[in-house]
């Protein structure tokens, strides 16, 4: 006898959904890193690097130009000698930071339960 199928009371999604759209963007290796870094203020690459360091300069340079062009990161370059530039987010990029902060949250949380868990099946 098969299960009954029941309807979702759920709000039906846009044809472009705006979930999907964000989870696709924080989704990318190292994506929430960078803009969990760059939410204390601007920082340049070495910077960022050091912040960071099990990323590789190619992977860093890769996540920081699709920020860029998705509007979430702004570069400027500054006319010193020798030619520095800071990265740092737009508004649209300060926006995700309460998010990333709402999914550390839960993170910890899920830890402590693991934690919880591992300690009774050792008892």
């Amino acid at each position: 006898m098969a299960l009954k199928q029941r309807r979702s009371d759920a709000a039906p999604l846009p044809p472009r959904c705006a979930v999907g759209e964000c989870m696709a963007l924080l989704g990318g290796a190292w994506t929430a890193n960078v803009v969990w870094h760059l939410s204390g203020g601007p920082r340049r690459f070495g910077e960022l690097r050091r912040d960071m360091p099990p990323i590789s300069p190619k992977m860093l340079s890769a996540r920081l130009r699709d920020l860029e062009a998705k509007g979430v990161v702004m570069r400027v370059a500054r006319p010193t000698a020798p030619p520095s530039v800071d990265y740092e987010l737009t508004p649209l990029g300060r926006e995700l930071v309460p998010a990333i902060e709402a999914i550390v949250a839960v993170g910890h949380k899920l830890k402590a339960l693991a934690g919880n868990a591992k300690r009774a099946a050792a008892e």
